[in-house]
């Protein structure tokens, strides 16, 4: 439980570095938004086998993280909690592919280790962009953009409030936990078998607080609409940031910079 509760304090604090003044937080929403789609598409249309081509790409998250100031343990951090689940996606690669695709020396290098390693260097990438981007604009700001940038309204307000519930759900388990602590004397109470009947309170619970906190938003006004104190215009620094990636992204995904310069470098020609 401590853990769940760091988690979700961390992705508040994640928001709250939205709160920035630097010349990446000024930038529009949509700007930020539309480099980072096409940054990820980038990144996951590669092909399986591709591990040094991927490495120009990680300037990006780099150049976003100094010019922000964001605090570059804490992204990796968030990374980090993603790397069980891409090992546990990619560790049976190497048991299934064992052709040969590159030679290193007397090692050989099988096709499942790349495919794993480019699987590994995909996910750092897109995820830390994607945290990035929290922490670059706040989550409801991003919600704010894909609804200006096309997104059906109804998803928006719906994936905002997919977010708005994980720390609803989070608080509510917290008091449910600690209740079921307080009542077993510090013993493990019933074991498993209560888990059943506190997960169904938990969800009661927090479907009722929700209730409530909709009740809340009708009263003041909410009508399914984004109402943002800060309004943006979409100006020439923005465009520049948009072209300038997106050209970028296009040129590294289009040439394979690391092989021609070590082709440059061994003599091998382009």
């Amino acid at each position: 439980m401590a853990s769940l509760q760091q988690a979700v304090l961390d992705l508040k604090n994640l928001d709250l570095l939205a709160n920035g003044n630097s010349p990446i937080h000024r930038l529009d929403a949509r700007a930020k938004v539309l480099v980072s789609f096409v940054f990820i598409i980038c990144v996951v249309s590669c092909d399986r086998y591709e591990v040094a081509a991927l490495f120009p790409f990680c300037v990006f998250p780099v150049v976003m993280i100094s010019l922000s100031d964001l605090p570059p343990l804490f992204i990796i951090r968030k990374i980090a909690l993603i790397c069980p689940f891409v090992l546990a996606v990619g560790i049976l690669n190497p048991v299934f592919d064992r052709e040969i695709l590159m030679q290193l020396g007397p090692l050989g290098i099988s096709g499942g280790w790349m495919s794993f390693a480019s699987i590994l260097i995909r996910s750092t990438l897109t995820v830390g962009t994607a945290c990035i981007l929290v922490g670059v604009t706040g989550f409801t700001a991003v919600c704010q953009a894909l609804e200006r940038l096309g997104v059906p309204q109804i998803f928006a307000v719906q994936l905002l409030f997919l977010y708005r519930y994980i720390f609803v759900l989070t608080e509510e388990s917290d008091r449910a936990s600690r209740s079921r602590a307080l009542r077993s004397c510090g013993k493990s109470g019933k074991g498993i078998r209560s888990f059943g009947s506190l997960t169904g309170h938990l969800l009661l619970r927090t479907w009722q607080r929700a209730e409530r906190i909709h009740i809340a938003m009708l009263s003041r006004g909410f009508r399914g609409e984004f109402r943002s104190p800060k309004t943006s215009r979409f100006g020439t620094p923005d465009l520049v940031f948009v072209l300038g990636w997106t050209v970028y992204f296009a040129i590294i995904r289009s040439f394979d910079i690391p092989r021609s310069i070590g082709a440059l470098l061994t003599g091998g020609g382009l």
